[in-house]
């Protein structure tokens, strides 16, 4: 990793965290589809699969606007989390509660890019890059959204894991 000397130094390497993250979930996210039994779950994710795509997109953008190669440096968050939510599902042997299991999941996930996404925001406006700093508005408005889609299909699923007996 380079010396982080600058606001700017930093700022693109948590560029290069968050592009690693969101390339992982493009790969991670058709997985989580195809593991989630709820029709309403599998559409809130495939939804937020193609959202995703559009994050590694805007992300590449900013990438351009500061004259760097697109490129990632490895997420150890989002690894983490995506392991952790793995072996949730791995654990879950009801339906109901491998969707309840996945949501939490997914959205640890959210709060994770949210709060990344957030401090970029804060960082491009301190940086004077206004242009990237809107990107990464529109991104965190998604992530935000996302989250938010997330709780309202748990408020429906979460009460037939209540109901499961062993």
């Amino acid at each position: 990793m380079a010396e982080l000397t600058r606001l700017e130094d930093l700022f693109l390497h948590e560029v290069r965290d968050l592009y690693d993250a969101e390339k992982r979930l493009t790969r991670a996210i058709p997985k989580l589809v195809d593991a989630a039994h709820s029709r309403e779950l599998k559409q809130a994710l495939q939804h937020h699969l193609t959202e995703t795509e559009a994050h590694v997109t805007r992300l590449e953008q900013i990438f351009s606007m500061f004259d760097e190669d697109a490129k990632g440096e490895t997420c150890e968050g989002i690894k983490g989390l995506l392991s952790e939510g793995e072996s949730l599902l791995d654990d879950a042997s009801d339906d109901a509660v491998s969707d309840a299991a996945l949501i939490a999941a997914a959205q640890k996930v959210e709060h994770y890019e949210i709060s990344g996404y957030g401090t970029l925001c804060t960082w491009a406006r301190l940086l004077g890059r206004d242009e990237a700093a809107h990107l990464l508005e529109f991104t965190l408005a998604e992530e935000k959204q996302a989250d938010h889609a997330l709780t309202d299909v748990a408020r429906r699923l979460n009460v037939r894991a209540v109901n499961v007996r062993a």
